[in-house]
């Protein structure tokens, strides 16, 4: 917290009804996730903090609740903004009307891109928002020396962002295998976090007995990759915060709920860590969370309380998480404890959304330095042939409703040359990735199961966490007009069929965000979402984007692809295509 002398005066004052609060919130129901009960109060605002509960302060503005209970501000604790695919001050517009003030956002996605700029970028982007974005300084860029990304971020790079008093911490540290195994780098980074008292955010999936008491032992304190009750009980008996996500992709807090209880859950919190445009509009977001624990059976403050006390504790947002003396007066007036949904919104006492609109005007920060991303080799169609010396080969497996895979042996078809030959029959497609980043003119290719393609190709620039070019088809030829056509829009996702470009949203921002309306950025992924199902034959049960987005990222298991060829992650190393 910090208040000038003038400004503490004034509070005192206005809590001792020597002077007029600024604003009296009256016949509301607070939600005390203190005490976990709620009773029926009024709130005084003065300079933006909370100074005194009761009917009879006086406001120079006083609004009447009409009996609506007043929450904290929610607080989703971990989110790549990236993943929205709009920009920060869109992402704000969208989420702040449905309760949300504060998140933690880990902007590893721009820094892989372009480094520390792009992180400068977010900050600049982020101050145009009246919603309070923390940026952990990413950890892993690359995600590990095994990919070619656009920037690499170390620990004598992190240095000035980890000395800023508005970065919580380092993010997610998914090279968990470099802590476990001490490589330096990794342990740099680890001790530039706790040596300067930051928060280091974990990712360790699938990771258990004595490597996840490494991990913890290591200093990371949270944890948003658990998929089972398992993995969340064995993480929260080591002290950890686990952060029940769901996403677009991601839905495991349906599953995790059933694993909290009246003494573990103030070590739980909520997020998203990536939720799109279209999920936003019509789910909501973090308030989307409370919806979903208080239909599972979850106490409502206790579920209030995950999405916002806990959270603040966790990052050490001292000004913030309840509603008390002294506190930001970052509230919401939800017309219940059910559907939460926010009637009013106020940021430090200020009125910034109503009826779910934001009621304040959107300035934009410049993307100049964040655009014209795409640098790749120019290469021929030809490139993307195989040269298969065996029917059996290795495939990537999809696994429904979540961003891991399976690692799968399948029987293909083979051209003379060796060439995989689609076969609709199968469910199995050419997967390729290019490098964006340098024009080296690396070029991995492999296969994708279930997936469900049977026309066309899909091509796209949001690829984690490296965010080279991916592309999945059923020919080199549809494949390389997709990759074209992305190339030529500056990045984004571009779907192709018969060599003609039938759905695309560009993304000029880093190859990641759209410079559009958040409204229109649903719009044109709802409809390239339906022509990848209704054109291009992908299944229904398969998010046909933000599925694809995780196919490269080979920190999660069991099988992915990247600019280098085949990464098996549970040996982490490169296989080869053939199985035999």
């Amino acid at each position: 917290m910090n208040i000038d002398k003038k400004k503490l005066c004034r509070m005192i004052d206005s809590a001792m009804h020597r002077i007029p609060a600024d604003l009296v919130i009256r016949n509301c129901s607070v939600v005390d996730v203190y005490t976990g009960t709620v009773r029926r109060d009024s709130i005084a605002v003065t300079d933006g903090r909370i100074v005194g509960f009761g009917d009879d302060y006086r406001g120079q503005e006083e609004i009447d609740a009409k009996g609506a209970c007043a929450a904290p501000g929610l607080i989703d604790a971990h989110i790549h903004i990236e993943s929205s695919y709009t920009s920060p001050e869109e992402f704000g517009r969208m989420v702040v009307p449905r309760g949300t003030t504060t998140v933690i956002a880990d902007p590893h996605e721009i820094v892989n891109v372009y480094g520390l700029e792009g992180f400068n970028y977010m900050i600049r982007a982020a101050s145009k928002t009246e919603l309070t974005v923390r940026y952990m300084v990413p950890s892993c860029v690359p995600a590990t020396s095994l990919e070619d990304s656009g920037a690499v971020v170390n620990a004598f790079d992190m240095q000035w962002p980890m000395g800023d008093r508005h970065v919580p911490g380092l993010g997610e540290f998914m090279n968990y295998p470099g802590v476990i195994n001490k490589e330096e780098d990794a342990l740099n980074k680890l001790l530039a976090a706790l040596n300067t008292g930051k928060v280091v955010d974990g990712h360790s999936p699938g990771v258990r007995g004595a490597a996840l008491n490494a991990y913890a032992a290591s200093g990371v304190k949270t944890d948003h990759a658990c998929t089972t009750t398992e993995e969340m009980l064995d993480r929260l008996r080591r002290g950890m915060y686990v952060q029940m996500r769901d996403g677009s992709a991601c839905h495991d807090l349906k599953t995790l709920v059933c694993a909290v209880t009246p003494y573990n859950y103030r070590r739980c919190l909520l997020c998203s860590d990536d939720r799109q445009p279209k999920t936003i509009l019509e789910e909501g977001h973090i308030d989307n969370h409370l919806r979903m624990l208080v239909r599972a059976g979850i106490d409502p403050i206790m579920a209030v309380s995950m999405a916002t006390l806990n959270c603040a504790e966790c990052y050490k947002l001292e000004d913030r998480g309840a509603l008390a003396p002294g506190k930001r007066a970052d509230i919401v007036l939800f017309d219940d404890l059910r559907d939460f949904r926010a009637r009013m919104v106020f940021i430090e006492g200020r009125k910034v959304a109503e009826d779910g609109q934001y009621l304040l005007p959107v300035e934009k920060a410049s993307i100049t330095s964040v655009r014209g991303s795409i640098h790749v080799r120019p290469f021929t169609v030809d490139q993307l042939k195989m040269r298969l010396k065996s029917d059996r080969v290795r495939a990537i497996g999809i696994v429904k409703d979540g961003v891991t895979t399976r690692s799968e042996v399948v029987t293909v078809r083979r051209d003379a040359d060796g060439d995989f030959a689609f076969d609709p029959s199968q469910p199995v497609a050419k997967v390729a990735v290019l490098e964006r980043h340098h024009n080296t003119g690396k070029i991995g290719l492999g296969f994708l199961k279930n997936y469900g393609i049977q026309r066309g190709a899909i091509a796209l620039s949001v690829a984690h966490d490296s965010h080279n070019l991916l592309c999945v088809g059923v020919s080199n030829e549809e494949m390389y007009a997709a990759i074209q056509a992305l190339i030529d829009q500056d990045g984004g996702f571009v779907l192709v069929e018969n060599g003609e470009v039938i759905a695309s949203l560009p993304l000029p921002i880093a190859g990641l965000m759209s410079d559009l309306p958040g409204e229109e950025v649903a719009e044109r992924l709802k409809a390239l979402h339906e022509a990848a199902h209704e054109r291009l034959g992908i299944s229904r049960d398969v998010e046909p984007v933000m599925t694809l987005c995780f196919m490269s990222l080979i920190v999660i298991p069991e099988l992915k692809i990247t600019t280098r060829g085949l990464f098996d992650v549970s040996k982490f190393d490169f296989v080869p295509l053939e199985a035999d």
